[in-house]
Parts: C-alpha cells; sequence; structure tokens
C-alpha cells in the first residue's frame, strides 16, 4: 500500500514540474491574495502623507497668496491633494474624503464659505477617476499634467456654477462676467499642473513608488 501512494505522489510532483508549475506558486499566490484581500482602507503612511501635504498646501496658499493679488495664481490646496491622490491612487470614497478635507481647510482662508466642500469634492473625485485612465505616451509624462489639469477645471467651474446658482439666481444684481472666472480657473489649472509635475517625481522617489502602484 505504501508502494502504491508514494508512486501516486511521485508521478503527481512529476506531471507538476513537467507542466512547469513549482511547487510552491500555489501557496504564494494564496498568500498573496489573501494579502491583498486584507488591505483595505489607507495605510498609517498614506494618511500622514495625506495630512503632511494639505497642511503644506494651506501653508503655501496663506503665504504666497498674500503676495500675489491679481486673479491667475496657484491653489495649493488643490494642488496637494491632486499630488497626493496621485501617489497614493486613493479608491473613490478615500478620495470623496480628501477633498472634503481640503474643502474645510478652505474654510479657513477668505472667500465664499461652504461652496468649497462642494468644488473640492468633485476635484478629488475626478482626480480619482483620471490617474485610472493610462494617459502617458512614450516618454513624455504627459498624466501627472493632464490630471492636475482637469481636475483644477473639476474644482474650479463647480465652485462657479454652485456660487453662480446661489448669489446670482433670481437676484436683481449683475453677476461678473463668465469670462473673468473662466480665465481665471484656466490660468490655475496651469499652474497647478506644472506644481504638481514638478513634485511628483521628486515625492515618488523618495516614497520609491512604482508606476504601476
Amino acid at each position: 500500500m505504501k508502494t502504491i501512494e508514494g508512486t501516486v505522489q511521485t508521478e503527481s510532483g512529476a506531471g507538476e514540474h513537467a507542466a512547469g508549475v513549482p511547487e510552491n506558486m500555489g501557496a504564494r499566490g494564496r498568500r498573496r491574495e489573501i494579502a491583498e484581500k486584507a488591505k483595505k482602507g489607507l495605510g498609517i503612511r498614506e494618511i500622514l502623507l495625506t495630512g503632511i501635504l494639505l497642511a503644506a498646501g494651506a501653508v503655501l496658499k496663506y503665504f504666497i497668496g498674500s503676495f500675489i493679488n491679481f486673479g491667475m495664481k496657484p491653489n495649493f490646496i488643490i494642488a496637494m491633494y491632486c499630488l497626493v491622490i496621485l501617489l497614493i491612487k486613493p479608491r473613490l470614497a478615500e478620495a470623496a474624503i480628501i477633498g472634503i478635507l481640503a474643502g474645510a481647510i478652505c474654510q479657513f482662508f477668505p472667500g465664499q464659505p461652504y461652496i468649497n466642500f462642494v468644488s473640492e469634492l468633485l476635484g478629488a473625485a475626478a482626480m480619482c477617476f483620471l490617474v485610472r485612465i493610462p494617459l502617458d505616451t512614450g516618454k513624455v509624462p504627459v498624466k501627472t499634467l493632464l490630471c492636475t489639469f482637469f481636475s483644477t477645471l473639476a474644482s474650479g467651474f463647480s465652485f462657479i456654477g454652485v456660487m453662480y446658482l446661489i448669489y446670482y439666481a433670481g437676484a436683481d444684481i449683475t453677476p461678473t462676467p463668465l469670462a473673468i472666472f473662466l480665465a481665471i480657473i484656466l490660468g490655475t489649472a496651469c499652474i497647478n499642473s506644472i506644481i504638481v509635475q514638478i513634485l511628483y517625481m521628486p515625492l515618488r522617489l523618495i516614497l520609491k513608488k512604482k508606476d504601476n502602484e
């Protein structure tokens, strides 16, 4: 009986090796699957990175904003949540939380209250979708630029839309021409794209992130 069992086991093992399947591949695959299922939500490193970058965006917005008084200027809070979403690639719900946190930070700055909760939520959600689209072509790193540009547009246009709806709809006042806001939003989107592009590569190297992570 033992001889028969040994023969069957030998033949089974020889069949697996002949098929080119390592003995421990199944175990490794199961462990990897279990690890992937266990990894739910953001880790401590991702949460700390989010907090640090949003805080840095608030500080830069406060100091740089006090020196730049014309319309087209960087919005460092938008740039920082675009940067952190690029780096950690959160799920939609997590990106929405990042956007809401960014909107809460915006309440400490002059402007229309509460609208930023909507605009930054939509901007972060747009960034979450855009980072998953294969936009890079060849060696030209256009993904960072395009994702930040369109996410800033999503934030800016939603802000203007909500503001017009709340303050100008049915009111007997002359609204600010939309062309002025359009120029400001486009200019801010361009500047934000450049800022994020400059910061993304060194931060990715520091965090040892790969392109597919």
